[in-house]
């Protein structure tokens, strides 16, 4: 048998790693109400725009399939700026590129900042690939703790004792997810001054959910520094509602232009890899570049659905839940001392008796994770009532047997 590499028998994917066994069940013919993974289109009442669609098949059917710039189409580009500069800072053309949605965008900067023995700085409990890519780069992943009983809210004295000089980028994925906490200019603010005092320090600021936040309170991470490096990560999946299209970016604000050399490595790493789909490109410059007034009615019906959740949840004995301030998840804790534990568990169990996915906690941390699962709560109400209709069984059911 030829062996595996190490660093890819690593990698764990919660969000995935379930749908293996539900699959299994759909094969044998059940139908399972999927509340697992963050992909609006999956769900009905929340499609892709429909002028971006067109823009997008138009593009392919005028033999706009090529290569585009490995940074982006300039056009893209510049559009992308004009969005980020809406945001409260300087941002230009040339500090933007275009990714293979997120996900690339972070194995672009992990690969271009990460050595052996340096480290990222990331909330806990969070979304999986920081955990799992700065490891194929020599470096580690610390979590610092995001508050439980306080709305998820960051832990700066956690933080500020967990900085070295070793740290070499801290994230800050707001919304949350999976908790879907929000965090403010005061709280950015703080987390930037903590940042400055270390050098090599760079912040990641995860904005893909930005436009879905019912606090109010959001805003850019680059707009509130004038001293500490920032890379802003968004794109067409989540806001957008188009996440397979795969189209994402890097917006680089360099306020005190430390970031030369590593922009020139970015810059080797986009080249090496060619480009972003060019026709899901000109689809993503369709929705920059039109009217968002469609938003307000994707977010109605998101809201909504957020809203019977939460009433739902407070209903049921065995489930607790911190109110989400932005995104579509809710990181929902297990209170019953034999789930609490022992989250996964839960989660298959409940697949195959009760046939609803959700993901266990512990895959977004496997310590401040443990004892909650996530909910994506973009479901229509009828599923969803159904799916915590059979929750509520599934918990008391286990409940009655452990006391008989």
């Amino acid at each position: 048998m030829i062996p595996v590499s190490g660093r890819a028998a690593s990698i764990e994917y919660a969000i995935r790693d379930v749908v293996v066994p539900a699959t299994e069940l759909e094969n044998e013919g059940h139908e399972i109400i999927k509340l697992n993974i963050g992909d609006p289109i999956a769900y009905p009442g929340l499609p892709t725009p429909s002028h971006m669609s067109e823009a997008f098949s138009k593009a392919v059917l005028e033999g706009k399939s090529g290569y585009s710039p490995s940074y982006g189409l300039p056009e893209l580009r510049n559009a992308i700026a004009d969005d980020e500069k809406s945001k409260g800072w300087d941002c230009a053309s040339e500090n933007v590129y275009v990714c293979h949605g997120v996900t690339e965008a972070l194995q672009i900067i992990f690969a271009a900042t990460l050595d052996e023995g340096t480290k990222v700085l990331a909330p806990g409990p969070h979304y999986p690939p920081y955990m799992a890519y700065p490891q194929m780069y020599g470096a580690e992943t610390i979590e610092y703790t995001l508050k439980s009983n306080d709305g998820w809210s960051i832990d700066l004295e956690d933080i500020e004792s967990k900085m070295d000089d070793s740290v070499r980028l801290l994230v800050l994925i707001n919304p949350n997810n999976p908790t879907g906490n929000v965090a403010g200019a005061d709280e950015i603010d703080k987390l930037i001054k903590i940042a400055a005092k270390w050098p090599n320090c760079m912040i990641i600021a995860d904005e893909i959910y930005d436009a879905l936040d019912f606090s109010g309170k959001q805003v850019s991470v680059a707009s509130r520094s004038n001293n500490v490096p920032v890379f802003t990560l968004n794109g067409v999946s989540k806001v957008y509602y188009a996440p397979g299209w795969r189209i994402g970016y890097i917006a680089v604000h360099d306020p005190t232009g430390v970031l030369i050399d590593v922009r020139d490595g970015i810059e080797r790493l986009l080249r090496s890899r060619l480009c972003a789909s060019t026709p899901a490109q000109m689809g993503y410059l369709a929705g920059l570049n039109s009217s968002r007034k469609w938003m307000q009615d994707h977010l109605l019906k998101v809201q909504n659905r957020r809203k019977l959740c939460l009433e739902r949840i407070a209903e049921i004995d065995g489930l607790e839940v911190e109110a989400p301030g932005g995104a579509f998840y809710m990181f929902v804790r297990l209170t019953d001392d034999m789930w609490s534990n022992n989250d996964k568990n839960f989660v298959l169990q409940l697949l195959h008796e009760e046939h609803v996915l959700v993901v266990h906690g512990s895959g977004f941390s496997p310590i401040k994770g443990v004892g909650h699962i996530r909910i994506v709560y973009l479901a229509d109400l009828d599923t969803l009532n159904r799916a915590f209709d059979r929750i509520d069984s599934f918990l008391s059911r286990h409940r009655l047997a452990k006391q008989s």
